[in-house]
Protein backbone atom coordinates (compact mmCIF):
# COMPACT_ATOMS: atom_id res chain seq x y z
CA UNK A 1 0.00 0.00 0.00
CA UNK A 2 2.88 2.37 0.79
CA UNK A 3 4.29 1.72 -2.68
CA UNK A 4 0.89 2.63 -4.18
CA UNK A 5 0.86 6.01 -2.46
CA UNK A 6 4.45 6.66 -3.48
CA UNK A 7 3.55 5.89 -7.10
CA UNK A 8 0.47 8.13 -6.79
CA UNK A 9 2.58 11.05 -5.54
CA UNK A 10 4.97 10.65 -8.46
CA UNK A 11 2.00 10.35 -10.84
CA UNK A 12 0.24 13.51 -9.58
CA UNK A 13 1.42 15.82 -12.42
CA UNK A 14 0.03 13.42 -15.04
CA UNK A 15 -3.13 12.89 -13.01
CA UNK A 16 -3.60 16.67 -12.81
CA UNK A 17 -3.40 16.87 -16.61
CA UNK A 18 -6.26 14.38 -16.85
CA UNK A 19 -8.28 16.30 -14.25
CA UNK A 20 -7.75 19.53 -16.19
CA UNK A 21 -9.00 17.92 -19.39
CA UNK A 22 -12.09 16.60 -17.59
CA UNK A 23 -12.74 20.00 -15.99
CA UNK A 24 -12.42 21.83 -19.32
CA UNK A 25 -14.82 19.39 -20.96
CA UNK A 26 -17.25 19.66 -18.03
CA UNK A 27 -17.21 23.46 -17.74
CA UNK A 28 -17.28 24.23 -21.47
CA UNK A 29 -19.78 21.44 -22.11
CA UNK A 30 -22.02 22.76 -19.30
CA UNK A 31 -21.95 26.29 -20.73
CA UNK A 32 -22.83 24.94 -24.16
CA UNK A 33 -25.53 22.74 -22.63
CA UNK A 34 -27.21 25.68 -20.88
CA UNK A 35 -27.10 27.86 -24.01
CA UNK A 36 -28.53 25.12 -26.25
CA UNK A 37 -31.13 24.20 -23.63
CA UNK A 38 -32.38 27.76 -23.31
CA UNK A 39 -32.58 28.27 -27.08
CA UNK A 40 -34.35 24.99 -27.82
CA UNK A 41 -36.44 25.01 -24.65
CA UNK A 42 -37.79 28.49 -25.33
CA UNK A 43 -38.32 27.60 -28.99
CA UNK A 44 -40.45 24.60 -27.99
CA UNK A 45 -42.77 26.90 -26.02
CA UNK A 46 -43.28 29.19 -29.03
CA UNK A 47 -46.84 29.52 -30.35
CA UNK A 48 -45.42 29.45 -33.88
CA UNK A 49 -45.23 25.97 -35.37
CA UNK A 50 -42.36 26.92 -37.69
CA UNK A 51 -40.24 27.58 -34.58
CA UNK A 52 -41.62 24.90 -32.27
CA UNK A 53 -41.54 21.88 -34.63
CA UNK A 54 -37.89 22.18 -35.82
CA UNK A 55 -36.78 22.66 -32.19
CA UNK A 56 -38.67 19.52 -31.18
CA UNK A 57 -37.10 17.54 -34.03
CA UNK A 58 -33.58 18.63 -33.03
CA UNK A 59 -34.21 17.74 -29.38
CA UNK A 60 -35.61 14.31 -30.19
CA UNK A 61 -32.75 13.59 -32.62
CA UNK A 62 -29.98 14.27 -30.12
CA UNK A 63 -31.87 12.61 -27.27
CA UNK A 64 -32.51 9.55 -29.40
CA UNK A 65 -28.94 8.98 -30.59
CA UNK A 66 -25.92 7.78 -28.65
CA UNK A 67 -23.41 10.25 -27.22
CA UNK A 68 -20.61 7.95 -28.36
CA UNK A 69 -21.93 7.87 -31.94
CA UNK A 70 -22.31 11.65 -31.92
CA UNK A 71 -18.72 12.19 -30.80
CA UNK A 72 -17.48 9.69 -33.42
CA UNK A 73 -19.49 11.53 -36.08
CA UNK A 74 -17.93 14.86 -35.16
CA UNK A 75 -14.42 13.39 -34.98
CA UNK A 76 -14.42 11.03 -37.97
CA UNK A 77 -17.18 12.20 -40.35
CA UNK A 78 -16.86 15.99 -40.25
CA UNK A 79 -13.28 15.91 -41.64
CA UNK A 80 -14.63 13.97 -44.63
CA UNK A 81 -17.03 16.89 -45.19
CA UNK A 82 -14.23 19.45 -45.02
CA UNK A 83 -14.67 20.49 -41.38
CA UNK A 84 -11.70 19.49 -39.23
CA UNK A 85 -12.20 19.97 -35.47
CA UNK A 86 -9.63 19.16 -32.82
CA UNK A 87 -10.55 16.40 -30.32
CA UNK A 88 -11.34 18.87 -27.52
CA UNK A 89 -13.85 20.76 -29.65
CA UNK A 90 -15.43 17.48 -30.76
CA UNK A 91 -15.81 16.42 -27.14
CA UNK A 92 -17.28 19.73 -26.01
CA UNK A 93 -19.63 19.88 -29.02
CA UNK A 94 -20.94 16.34 -28.55
CA UNK A 95 -21.50 16.83 -24.81
CA UNK A 96 -23.22 20.19 -25.32
CA UNK A 97 -25.53 18.88 -28.05
CA UNK A 98 -26.46 15.66 -26.25
CA UNK A 99 -27.07 17.06 -22.78
CA UNK A 100 -28.41 20.33 -24.20
CA UNK A 101 -31.20 18.32 -25.84
CA UNK A 102 -32.10 16.66 -22.55
CA UNK A 103 -31.89 19.99 -20.70
CA UNK A 104 -34.10 21.68 -23.30
CA UNK A 105 -36.97 19.47 -22.19
CA UNK A 106 -36.31 20.56 -18.59
CA UNK A 107 -36.49 24.22 -19.68
CA UNK A 108 -39.71 23.65 -21.63
CA UNK A 109 -41.47 21.75 -18.84
CA UNK A 110 -40.38 24.26 -16.17
CA UNK A 111 -41.77 27.17 -18.20
CA UNK A 112 -45.05 25.30 -18.68
CA UNK A 113 -45.17 24.54 -14.94
CA UNK A 114 -45.29 28.22 -13.95
CA UNK A 115 -48.72 28.96 -12.52
CA UNK A 116 -51.26 30.06 -15.12
CA UNK A 117 -52.17 33.02 -12.94
CA UNK A 118 -48.68 34.43 -13.49
CA UNK A 119 -49.18 34.33 -17.24
CA UNK A 120 -52.56 36.02 -16.92
CA UNK A 121 -51.17 38.70 -14.60
CA UNK A 122 -48.35 39.47 -17.05
CA UNK A 123 -50.86 39.77 -19.90
CA UNK A 124 -53.05 42.02 -17.75
CA UNK A 125 -50.05 44.33 -17.26
CA UNK A 126 -49.83 44.64 -21.07
CA UNK A 127 -46.28 43.29 -21.14
CA UNK A 128 -44.93 42.26 -24.51
CA UNK A 129 -44.24 38.51 -24.96
CA UNK A 130 -40.48 39.10 -24.60
CA UNK A 131 -40.77 41.20 -21.44
CA UNK A 132 -43.38 38.82 -20.09
CA UNK A 133 -40.94 35.95 -20.40
CA UNK A 134 -37.89 37.83 -19.08
CA UNK A 135 -39.54 39.71 -16.21
CA UNK A 136 -42.22 37.32 -14.97
CA UNK A 137 -42.13 33.77 -16.31
CA UNK A 138 -38.48 32.85 -16.73
CA UNK A 139 -37.28 33.85 -13.21
CA UNK A 140 -39.87 31.50 -11.73
CA UNK A 141 -39.10 28.74 -14.25
CA UNK A 142 -35.36 29.11 -13.58
CA UNK A 143 -35.84 28.29 -9.89
CA UNK A 144 -37.84 25.20 -10.89
CA UNK A 145 -35.36 23.88 -13.45
CA UNK A 146 -32.12 24.18 -11.44
CA UNK A 147 -32.42 20.82 -9.54
CA UNK A 148 -32.98 18.88 -12.77
CA UNK A 149 -30.19 20.77 -14.54
CA UNK A 150 -27.84 19.91 -11.66
CA UNK A 151 -28.53 16.21 -12.21
CA UNK A 152 -27.89 16.52 -15.94
CA UNK A 153 -24.63 18.42 -15.45
CA UNK A 154 -23.38 15.68 -13.14
CA UNK A 155 -24.34 13.19 -15.85
CA UNK A 156 -22.35 15.33 -18.29
CA UNK A 157 -19.31 15.10 -16.00
CA UNK A 158 -19.53 11.32 -16.12
CA UNK A 159 -20.11 11.43 -19.88
CA UNK A 160 -16.73 13.10 -20.39
CA UNK A 161 -15.12 9.66 -20.11
CA UNK A 162 -16.07 8.89 -23.73
CA UNK A 163 -13.42 11.32 -25.02
CA UNK A 164 -10.93 8.54 -24.33
CA UNK A 165 -12.06 7.10 -27.69
CA UNK A 166 -10.98 10.19 -29.65
CA UNK A 167 -7.40 10.35 -28.35
CA UNK A 168 -8.04 12.78 -25.47
CA UNK A 169 -6.30 11.80 -22.26
CA UNK A 170 -8.86 12.66 -19.60
CA UNK A 171 -9.17 11.59 -15.97
CA UNK A 172 -10.40 8.10 -16.86
CA UNK A 173 -7.43 7.54 -19.17
CA UNK A 174 -5.00 8.71 -16.46
CA UNK A 175 -6.61 6.37 -13.94
CA UNK A 176 -6.00 3.52 -16.39
CA UNK A 177 -2.34 4.56 -16.57
CA UNK A 178 -2.17 4.73 -12.77
CA UNK A 179 -3.55 1.18 -12.60
CA UNK A 180 -0.82 -0.02 -14.94
CA UNK A 181 1.85 1.80 -12.90
CA UNK A 182 0.73 0.42 -9.53
CA UNK A 183 -0.55 -2.94 -10.71
CA UNK A 184 -3.37 -2.44 -8.20
CA UNK A 185 -6.81 -2.17 -9.82
CA UNK A 186 -8.67 -1.52 -6.56
CA UNK A 187 -6.40 1.35 -5.53
CA UNK A 188 -6.36 3.08 -8.94
CA UNK A 189 -10.08 3.00 -9.56
CA UNK A 190 -10.85 3.99 -5.96
CA UNK A 191 -8.75 7.12 -6.51
CA UNK A 192 -10.73 7.76 -9.69
CA UNK A 193 -14.05 7.32 -7.91
CA UNK A 194 -13.06 9.78 -5.19
CA UNK A 195 -11.94 12.43 -7.68
CA UNK A 196 -15.14 12.13 -9.72
CA UNK A 197 -17.17 12.30 -6.50
CA UNK A 198 -15.45 15.53 -5.39
CA UNK A 199 -16.05 17.20 -8.76
CA UNK A 200 -19.70 16.08 -8.80
CA UNK A 201 -20.16 17.33 -5.23
CA UNK A 202 -18.77 20.75 -6.20
CA UNK A 203 -21.19 20.91 -9.14
CA UNK A 204 -24.11 20.03 -6.88
CA UNK A 205 -23.13 22.62 -4.28
CA UNK A 206 -22.77 25.27 -6.98
CA UNK A 207 -26.23 24.50 -8.33
CA UNK A 208 -27.66 24.52 -4.79
CA UNK A 209 -26.23 28.02 -4.37
CA UNK A 210 -27.86 29.12 -7.62
CA UNK A 211 -31.17 27.64 -6.47
CA UNK A 212 -31.01 29.47 -3.14
CA UNK A 213 -30.29 32.75 -4.90
CA UNK A 214 -33.09 32.19 -7.42
CA UNK A 215 -35.68 31.39 -4.77
CA UNK A 216 -34.49 34.29 -2.61
CA UNK A 217 -35.04 36.74 -5.49
CA UNK A 218 -38.58 35.43 -5.78
CA UNK A 219 -39.14 35.96 -2.05
CA UNK A 220 -39.53 32.23 -1.47
CA UNK A 221 -37.77 29.65 0.61
CA UNK A 222 -36.02 26.70 -0.99
CA UNK A 223 -38.05 23.47 -0.60
CA UNK A 224 -36.58 21.08 1.97
CA UNK A 225 -34.17 23.77 3.14
CA UNK A 226 -32.45 23.69 6.51
CA UNK A 227 -35.17 25.91 7.93
CA UNK A 228 -37.85 23.50 6.69
CA UNK A 229 -36.04 20.52 8.19
CA UNK A 230 -35.51 22.37 11.47
CA UNK A 231 -39.19 23.33 11.63
CA UNK A 232 -40.19 19.74 10.83
CA UNK A 233 -38.02 18.41 13.68
CA UNK A 234 -39.45 20.97 16.09
CA UNK A 235 -43.01 20.08 15.10
CA UNK A 236 -42.23 16.38 15.51
CA UNK A 237 -40.86 16.95 19.02
CA UNK A 238 -43.89 19.04 19.94
CA UNK A 239 -46.26 16.35 18.65
CA UNK A 240 -44.34 13.66 20.53
CA UNK A 241 -44.59 15.62 23.80
CA UNK A 242 -48.30 16.19 23.23
CA UNK A 243 -48.89 12.49 22.58
CA UNK A 244 -46.89 11.56 25.69
CA UNK A 245 -48.91 13.97 27.79
CA UNK A 246 -52.18 12.63 26.40
CA UNK A 247 -51.12 9.05 27.17
CA UNK A 248 -50.21 9.99 30.73
CA UNK A 249 -53.57 11.72 31.18
CA UNK A 250 -55.45 8.66 29.97
CA UNK A 251 -53.54 6.47 32.44
CA UNK A 252 -54.54 8.76 35.34
CA UNK A 253 -58.17 8.62 34.29
CA UNK A 254 -58.17 4.86 34.04
CA UNK A 255 -56.31 4.38 37.34
CA UNK A 256 -59.15 4.95 39.90
CA UNK A 257 -61.48 2.68 37.95
CA UNK A 258 -58.94 -0.07 37.63
CA UNK A 259 -60.04 -1.58 40.96
CA UNK A 260 -63.61 -1.98 39.72
CA UNK A 261 -62.54 -4.04 36.78
CA UNK A 262 -63.39 -7.65 37.44
CA UNK A 263 -65.44 -6.81 40.52
CA UNK A 264 -68.36 -9.10 40.98
CA UNK A 265 -69.96 -11.74 43.16
CA UNK A 266 -73.21 -13.45 43.88
CA UNK A 267 -76.17 -11.13 43.79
Amino acid sequence: MTDNFTTLLNFLPQLWEGIQTTLILTIAGSIGTIIIALILGLAMTSPHAWVRIPARIIVEFFRGTSLLVQIFWLFYVLPLLGVDLDPMMCGIGALALNYGAYSAEVVRSSIKTVNQGQWEAAIALSLSPTRRMIRVIFPQAWALMIPSLATLLIQLLKGTAVVFFITLSDLTDKIQQLRQSTGDTIFAFTVGLLIYFVIAWLIQEGMNLLERQATKRLGRRRPNSRSDRRDARRDARTAAKRDTGASAGNSNIAGPNAGNVGYGGPL
